[in-house]
């Protein structure tokens, strides 16, 4: 799977956990944050697609997966990205 099918996929992960996901342009990467009680993920629009993915599956980690349907391989991706960024492990596992 190409990277643009990666975003994708990980866009409809993020939207049926009901956050908004806002691409923008700045000096910034991006990340989930709560703006005025609405949870948003905010992403740099110039990005290569291949850190846009990583800023999905990264923010994806730190929100938790539990109650939605997270495709294996897709699964694989975010572990492996969280495990590049030096993240923690998934919220909701031992």
């Amino acid at each position: 799977m190409n990277y643009n099918g990666i975003i994708q996929e990980l866009e409809g992960v993020v939207r049926a956990r009901g956050i908004q996901i806002r691409y923008e342009k700045g000096d910034f990467d991006g990340g989930y944050c709560v703006l005025k009680d609405q949870k948003v993920l905010v992403v740099n629009r110039r990005l290569h697609e291949m850190r846009r993915a990583s800023i999905l599956a990264v923010a994806l980690s730190e929100i938790g997966m539990d109650d939605v349907f997270v495709k294996p391989a897709l699964r694989v991706f975010i572990e492996d990205e969280t495990a590049k960024a030096g993240g923690s492990k998934m919220k909701g596992e031992v």
